[in-house]
């Protein structure tokens, strides 16, 4: 299987499961101190909306991913999606900075690596 497609399958499978997981916290979960600066262990109605829009943008994050890999058909065209390649990395390293200083321990433990690990594969991607 060639990199991009691999990189884009193993990003579509994190963003998953980051999308189950803020399912689980809008459901009332009490694992909000893995999420949102873990400020709360179970979320408040505001940070519940932001994970609903947390699972579209990922939805939309996957689909960019595959049409990267020629998995499906390109954003808009090729040059926007390669585009779009960039920013998605520059989201996740920015992710990474941001749960890295996190005052959530368990944020900093879990996602950290999580988002790392995102902005890995859309480098990859990216440089495809």
């Amino acid at each position: 299987m060639p990199l991009d497609q691999l990189s884009a399958i193993l990003a579509c499978a994190l963003l998953a499961g980051l999308a189950v997981f803020q399912g689980a916290l809008i459901a009332g979960a009490p694992l909000g101190r893995l999420a949102w600066g873990g400020q709360h262990r179970i979320l408040p109605a505001n940070l519940r909306i932001g994970s609903a829009v947390s699972i579209g943008l990922y939805a939309l994050f996957a689909y960019a991913a595959l049409a990267k890999a020629g998995l499906a058909p390109p954003l808009i065209g090729e040059s926007f999606t390669s585009v779009t390649m960039w920013v998605m990395t520059a989201y996740f390293a920015l992710g990474v900075l941001m749960n890295g200083f996190s005052r959530s321990k368990p944020e900093r433990l879990v996602m950290t690596p999580v988002t790392a690990a995102l902005a890995a594969l859309y480098l990859i991607l990216a440089l495809q």
